[in-house]
């Protein structure tokens, strides 16, 4: 395995579940809210975020050597989501609401978190009020919004920043463009997001996966 795989499997289930999971719980907060305009700036991107009931979109994962890997990201609301890496990647991501599950095919191993109990939990549980951890930071660009979202009692836990575009046809009039993840050894991760579409199909069953193990089945 080469070391962009390995740091792609450490690090990528987290910062990809998180990101998308935020519009679950976060509200903007004064104490986080430099001024009005970026109260309304994070109230505009939840409700954004919040607008989506389906998503089907292409990415690309970066990490801090520049190398990436490709994949279809696919979205239900409430809480379903699945990151389907390309085939040389060896490995799918799937959250259902309640886990976060990361299935490596290349080594046959499952590795599945409650969302209460996972470091991002305070970003995936609904039950768990996160608004203390997201913060508008500066673009200089008004077509541009960057949120900041991380837990300062516990920076073990990394930043995730999300980076919105102004976009008409997109829920709010905001898309999701790309997030960067940044965890606690400082290795940086960029996923960017295209060919976003709305409202489509979306079942249960894009939410399954084939368990590796042998003998052993979910």
């Amino acid at each position: 395995m080469n070391q962009t795989m390995k740091i792609f499997r450490s690090c990528v289930s987290a910062a990809a579940l998180a990101a998308l999971s935020v519009p679950a719980t976060l509200t903007p907060l004064p104490a986080l809210a430099a001024t009005d305009a970026d109260a309304r700036q994070l109230d505009q991107a939840v409700a954004a975020l919040r607008g989506i009931d389906t998503l089907k979109a292409d990415f690309v994962q970066t990490d801090r050597n520049g190398s990436t890997v490709r994949g279809v990201l696919t979205l239900k609301r409430p809480g379903r989501i699945r990151f389907q890496y390309e085939p040389s990647a060896k490995m799918l991501i799937v959250g259902d609401g309640k886990a976060l599950t990361m299935v490596d095919y290349e080594v046959r191993q499952v590795q599945r978190w409650p969302i209460s109990n996972s470091p991002l939990g305070a970003l995936l549980d609904p039950k768990r009020d996160v608004a203390r951890f997201g913060r508008v930071v500066s673009t200089g660009n008004p077509n541009v919004t960057s949120i900041e979202v991380r837990d300062r009692t516990h920076p073990e836990y990394g930043v995730i920043t999300l980076i919105f575009t102004r976009k008409a046809s997109a829920p709010g009039g905001l898309e999701l463009s790309y997030w960067v993840a940044l965890d606690s050894q400082n290795r940086r991760t960029t996923i960017s997001l295209s060919n976003q579409r709305y409202g489509v199909p979306v079942t249960d069953n894009d939410f399954r996966w084939t368990d590796p193990r042998p003998r052993n089945r979910r």
